[in-house]
């Protein structure tokens, strides 16, 4: 009878080791997955200030050729100041969808004013000649590149992230912890999946319209 309840215990402690180890090893896989959509959520902020750091310089550019175009300078420099606002916890990504959703909303009106400034550069044949203003909008075009691809590679972590933390028993554990799942970028207006087009034909360009003397 001894040996039969050392028996009986010697299996609980297996089964509970068992359990403990699979416990701990599901409860680091969803730290580990949660690290990484932080992590490329980090790379998303990165390129997005990369993009705000080049506006100021290219509103300067655009700004010494095209004068008569404060509509439009006003109108990039409010959407940047947009952004700035637009804020999340710093290092971790958004758990709220309404929080990316503000996020992306900013970003969006951003990419759509510098959209409107490079149309503008149209009409000035010596800006686009320029080697600063070329410079900066090549930096502008890799950077927009940048957005789509750090986008796209966030939406997959969180993917993975929110897979693995709906499955069971993992739901179970998460619950215990408050793990929380991660909302996804999504188009929230017409275009805004698409990176702002910043290429300009050097060659083929009408002549400009003679701006009316005072």
């Amino acid at each position: 009878m001894g040996k039969l309840w050392l028996g009986c215990l010697a299996l609980l402690v297996v089964l509970i080791l068992i359990v403990g180890l699979s416990f701990v090893g599901t409860y680091n896989r969803l730290v580990t997955l949660g690290q990484e959509v932080d992590k490329q959520w980090a790379q998303v902020e990165n390129v997005y200030q990369r993009r705000a750091d080049l506006v100021p310089n290219l509103v300067a550019t655009v700004q010494g050729a095209a004068e008569f175009e404060k509509e439009t300078f006003t109108a990039v420099t409010e959407a940047r100041a947009s952004v700035g606002r637009a804020t999340v916890t710093p290092g971790k990504a958004p758990a709220d969808p309404e929080a990316l959703a503000r996020y992306e909303q900013a970003q969006a009106s951003l990419g759509s004013a510098l959209q409107r400034l490079l149309v503008v550069v149209e009409k000035y044949p010596d800006l686009k000649a320029n080697q600063s203003f070329r410079d900066l909008q090549a930096q502008l075009e890799g950077t927009e590149n940048r957005i789509t691809v750090e986008r796209m590679r966030f939406n997959d972590a969180a993917q993975a992230y929110n897979t693995t933390l709906k499955k069971f028993p993992t739901n179970m554990i998460a619950g215990v912890f408050h793990f929380e799942s991660k909302p996804y970028f999504k188009a929230t207006t017409p275009g805004a999946e698409t990176a702002p087009a910043v290429k300009f034909d050097f060659k083929g360009s009408p002549p400009p319209t003679a701006a009316p003397k005072p």
